[in-house]
């Protein structure tokens, strides 16, 4: 990543590198006129509908994201409008996981999926792109109290514990979408990603924290409505970039509830239409909201519950000390006693410890290669915290030149001590040669002959997280999907074709050259039937100039007769037309 790119956005340029990894280029040449014309023609049915119905002003939020009607966002300039009000932007390819989204919003850079729908999903595409997360997420950031449950929801996902079921799905769903947008899609291959995807959703299980956000996320940010049941308004982006749904959803049929913590129980489907939304009164209730949901998750709990939803993460995860020690790995084992009280808490494999998120010098993962454990608790018959000890009160605890401390739960550790380390004035970490440790059974946990051991101090697990505490130290870096969005190859016609759609751009920002429509018109005709929208973009230019009411006629009615033959294409080729007959220059001025 040495030549990355931060746009000179100060967002941006925070990113750790965790989160660069994920970071493609938008690579603005590989937009096709048919993808400008699709960006073009779905913008201007945003802005004829969105200004009754969008909760902010739509057009003047655009504006200030550096977005525009006529052209796909190049992302400089998008940063260059974001970086006034604290936000950035980067591209990626396609989903990213769960947390690095969430984290990403922590650190207030929108993450915009590079691909652009393809015409023959225009209304709506299941896939990440760059109309859903620029014309939908962005033009709303200005709303100061908006960008701050979004970051703030960032910050509280970036912890969010996951289900090794969740990464499975998120991979199932990301090769689906991948799938569909792909020109050279085999229907088999699609039908049975389908039905891979349905088996590991209807088999999740217990739903992990991460999937319960995720729910919260999915009926604020993609598809929240606020103000009044009766009168709601949209502010949520998969709403405001799908023309098809946020038409219908304003219907009766389409239920409205309030939004409230009762709202994780609602599931949703990502492939069709939502048959309830749910309609907050204000940006603050969805703070309030978050912060009772966060209350119930691990990081703020700690205890034997959440150590146990660790393990059952099968991922790195952290988990915190009374002390602020953090113990990063991929927990396996835990001790409890009957008042289901920690004794002792165990790592597997590749282990990091660090203190406020700072990895502690000698003891990343290379040196704890084959895990770590430690005792949690009180020591016996003592009423101070064993982390609030002096270096005097820990010499007292010595027998000869061993230290035998004896736990609350009946754990023993004897040793030779050679180190004390402290931060901030507690102690984190007694580090013993020729030490044993053992249960109140005789079980054995640590044998002299195994070396150094580094026991970690603290009364109570008071954390736990995702991911590691120390994620850069760690190089955690999280398996970036295999599946790679298809790179789109043209044929000679569909060359052409782009080439027709280029030149009546080019005659609409020069307003000259309007006779060649003529010809461009016939070659349509001819070589490519199937294309409904640049017939529309000729309409558009000669509509009302009597000078061409033959051609507006011909087109009228080749336009027409597609409406009716191609059902596909029905409700777009109206709702093109109703934007013909109302301009979007008056809606600029309004």
């Amino acid at each position: 990543m040495s030549h990355f790119n931060d746009f000179s956005n100060p967002q941006v340029a925070k990113l750790p590198n965790h989160l660069k990894q994920f970071i493609v280029n938008q690579n603005y040449g590989k937009y096709t006129p048919i993808d400008q014309a699709v960006w073009r023609y779905v913008m201007r049915q945003n802005y004829s509908y969105l200004k009754n119905v969008a909760y902010y002003p739509y057009i003047k939020g655009l504006q200030r994201a550096g977005l525009s009607i006529e052209h796909i966002p190049d992302l400089q300039t998008m940063n260059d409008n974001l970086g006034k009000i604290g936000w950035g932007a980067v591209t990626v390819d396609g989903f990213i996981p769960p947390a690095a989204f969430m984290e990403y919003q922590a650190y207030k850079v929108l993450v915009i999926a590079a691909d652009i729908r393809q015409i023959n999903h225009i209304e709506y595409t299941p896939a990440p792109d760059i109309i859903h997360e620029s014309a939908g997420h962005a033009p709303i950031i200005a709303d100061a109290d908006y960008n701050n449950y979004l970051s703030y929801f960032g910050s509280i996902g970036a912890k969010a514990m996951f289900s090794a079921k969740d990464f499975e799905l998120y991979e199932a769903i990301r090769k689906l979408s991948i799938l569909k947008e792909a020109n050279d899609a085999d229907e088999m291959e699609i039908a049975k990603a389908e039905k891979n995807l349905r088996y590991i959703s209807e088999n999740m299980g217990e739903p992990s924290e991460m999937a319960l956000l995720g729910r919260l996320h999915w009926w604020t940010v993609e598809y929240g409505l606020i103000g009044t049941l009766e009168d709601p308004k949209i502010y949520g982006a998969g709403l405001l970039s799908s023309i098809g749904e946020s038409a219908t959803c304003m219907q009766n049929d389409v239920e409205k509830l309030w939004y409230s913590i009762n709202t994780i129980n609602h599931q949703y489907d990502i492939t069709k239409p939502q048959p309830r939304l749910f309609v907050t009164p204000t940006f603050q209730n969805l703070i309030d909201v978050l912060e009772q949901f966060a209350d119930t998750m691990a990081f703020r709990r700690g205890g034997s519950e959440s150590v146990l939803k660790a393990i059952a993460c099968k991922n790195v995860a952290t988990a915190v000390y009374s002390s602020g020690l953090q113990v990063s790995g991929i927990f396996t084992d835990i001790g409890i006693d009957t008042n289901d009280e920690l004794t002792f808490i165990k790592t597997t494999g590749p282990s990091a410890l660090a203190f406020e998120n700072i990895q502690l010098n000698n003891h990343g993962k290379n040196y704890h290669t084959d895990g770590f454990s430690s005792p949690v608790g009180q020591l016996k018959g003592s009423a101070k915290l064993l982390e609030n000890y002096t270096d005097a009160e820990i010499a007292a605890l010595k027998t000869g030149d061993k230290t035998g401390l004896t736990f609350e739960s009946g754990i023993k550790v004897t040793g030779k001590v050679t180190n004390l380390l402290r931060k901030n004035g507690k102690l984190l970490l007694i580090t013993f040669e020729e030490c044993t440790v053992t249960e109140s059974n005789n079980n054995i946990l640590f044998r002299a002959e195994w070396g150094t051991y580094d026991m970690a101090v603290g009364s109570k697990i008071i954390s736990v997280f995702n991911g590691a505490a120390d994620k850069d130290a760690y190089e955690e870096i999280t398996p970036v999907s295999t599946e790679k969005t298809h790179q789109l190859q043209y044929d000679e016609k569909t060359k052409n074709l782009h080439n027709l759609y280029k030149r009546v751009r080019e005659i609409r920002e020069n307003n000259e050259s309007l006779d060649e429509l003529n010809d461009i018109f016939d070659k349509l005709k001819q070589q490519h039937r199937q294309d409904w929208l640049c017939a529309l973009e000729i309409l558009e230019l000669i509509a009302q100039k009597p000078r061409y009411t033959r051609l507006e006629k011909e087109l009228m009615i080749y336009i027409e007769i597609k409406a009716a033959k191609e059902p596909d294409h029905h409700k777009l080729i109206l709702d093109g037309l109703h934007v013909i007959k109302h301009p979007v220059s008056q809606l600029l001025s309004n």
